[in-house]
């Protein structure tokens, strides 16, 4: 058990690190909106991939076979990430006000939930993600002796490296909130938009490519192998 905790920890720490729009969005929103607003917008993130991993575990076979024979998954999501940059981009910044008045405090509140939906729906609708947590459970699987309860500790683990590291990450964009000006906000964003279109435009590129280039074949048969 403790070397699945061992093993799992760093990997926890390099998944926080990974560049995608949901590294991004969770500076921006700390910096922006604060520390209560990302860990909100963070725990959404975090359900999207419990999510995933649970319906991976249980259905590995079977959707590594849709992914195969269904690559318009990535057109999908590519489409909705494209959407959501292209909009970013273009928004228009609204002027804050200094102070907060108890409306403004209320309205914050019930962002809250609005936030959340956010972080889980920018992870949820990244078929890559899945993919991702597809190939981890491969690999880890039967490091583990496909033990069910090997195989919890190790991702749980991994997910709570992987939110204590993100805890940090929120803190250190916190502190450099001061040194946001509205232009370089402006900027972030517009970055932020770019990014998020590029990231749609390679997941629409994976779903026209051949169904070869995933690579997908070699895990059903690595899964097979497993099972016998």
């Amino acid at each position: 058990m403790l070397e699945d905790v061992q093993a799992a920890i760093p990997l926890g720490f390099f998944l926080s690190f990974m560049i995608g729009p949901v590294f991004f969005v969770l500076l921006e929103t700390s910096a922006i909106k604060g520390f209560r607003a990302a860990i909100v917008f963070d725990l959404g993130v975090l359900l999207a991939d419990v999510l995933f991993i649970t319906v991976a575990y249980f259905s590995s076979f079977q959707l590594l076979e849709n992914l195969s024979n269904q690559p318009g998954l990535y057109v999908f999501g590519g489409v909705i990430l494209l959407v959501y940059g292209i909009t970013t981009f273009v928004k228009k910044d609204t002027k804050k006000k200094p102070e907060h008045t108890e409306e403004e405090t209320s309205t914050a509140k019930k962002g809250y939930l609005g936030l959340f939906v956010k972080g889980f729906l920018l992870n949820f609708i990244n078929i890559g993600v899945l993919v991702f947590w597809l190939g981890i459970i491969i690999i880890v699987g039967p490091s583990v002796d496909n033990d069910p309860i090997r195989i919890r500790v190790f991702f749980g683990s991994m997910l709570l490296a992987y939110f204590i590291t993100d805890v940090f990450k929120i803190l250190l964009a916190k502190q450099l909130k001061r040194k946001l000006t509205p232009e370089r906000i402006h900027l972030i964003k517009k970055g932020l938009g770019v990014i998020l279109v590029i990231c749609g435009v390679v997941l629409i590129t994976k779903g026209f490519l051949p169904k070869d280039k995933f690579n997908i074949e070699k895990g059903i048969e690595e899964i097979e192998r497993i099972r016998e």
